[in-house]
């Protein structure tokens, strides 16, 4: 990625958390926007240089040194188990204009808080990298990992299974605009990038450590139970097309803050996509 576009990246990043979430930011450059939230329990500070104290490491770095350098970062990590993460997520994706409600990844709709369970109607905990690629099932670890957990209708989310990331496909319902097809699944447009950065924060926290497998990006839609996810080309188009939210930054702050205390790097700095693959 060019200078002009990382610039770009940094600028957009800026405008939309300072617009979208009422903050007065510093002009310091790389410094990742703070989050906000009504109710969340949250302190922001508009000032929190995460470039000169979470990511010191990984400044100045690519390639295989900055993937490796963010994998030592983010692996410093407060794991949950999968019975937290129900109450975790309707905080994470709590509808900005309805604290009784959450916000379903793939479909846009909000529902009730409340109507967490496996019925039709319900919502459930969706693993955006599937569980299957891999075989890391539900342990604290990767299985509930809240950077790539979100609610998801109980229906929508069996309809997406295990398959990867492409585009194409036709709709559903309650697809909210996304799409599938025999063998992968398309998001609808406001959320692209949320999943590709989620993927690719799976891909640089889970190396092979831990007991657990080592997950990389590729760009096949057949991986099945290998501990691959796709279309890498495809998520990285993503990435770029649709950059990160006030909604997505506040999330990312909010798993740091409360639960995790670890961060998304690719929320903070999408540019480091390309810069490593």
């Amino acid at each position: 990625m060019s200078v002009a576009q990382t610039g770009r990246w940094k600028a957009l990043a800026t405008g939309v958390s300072a617009v979208l979430l009422g903050l007065t930011l510093p002009t310091v450059a790389a410094t990742p926007a703070a989050a906000t939230g009504t109710g969340t329990g949250i302190s922001t500070s508009a000032t929190a240089a995460y470039d000169d104290t979470y990511y010191a490491g990984a400044i100045g770095k690519t390639g295989t040194a900055l993937k490796s350098s963010l994998h030592t970062i983010i692996s410093d990590q407060t794991k949950i188990s999968y019975s937290a993460v129900w109450e975790a997520l309707k905080v994470t994706d709590q509808d900005p204009n309805n604290s009784a409600n959450v916000v379903l990844l793939y479909s846009g709709i909000s529902r009730s808080k409340t109507l967490n369970g496996g019925n039709t109607g319900n919502w459930n905990r969706e693993h955006v990298w599937a569980q299957s690629h891999g075989d890391f099932g539900t342990s604290a670890g990767p299985g509930t990992d809240l950077h790539h957990l979100r609610p998801e209708d109980v229906q929508v989310n069996s309809i997406r299974g295990n398959k990867d990331f492409d585009l194409g496909g036709s709709s559903f319902t309650n697809s909210g605009g996304s799409l599938t097809d025999s063998n992968s699944f398309q998001p609808r447009a406001a959320v692209r990038g949320d999943v590709a950065r989620m993927i690719l924060y799976m891909a640089v926290r889970y190396e092979g450590g831990d007991s657990w497998p080592d997950l990389e990006p590729n760009d096949a839609v057949t991986n099945g139970s290998v501990p691959y996810h796709g279309r890498l080309s495809v998520l990285k188009q993503w990435n770029e097309q649709d950059p990160p939210s006030a909604s997505e930054t506040r999330r990312n702050e909010l798993i740091y803050s409360n639960y995790q205390h670890n961060r998304n790097p690719f929320i903070d700095h999408p540019e480091w996509v390309e810069a490593i693959w």
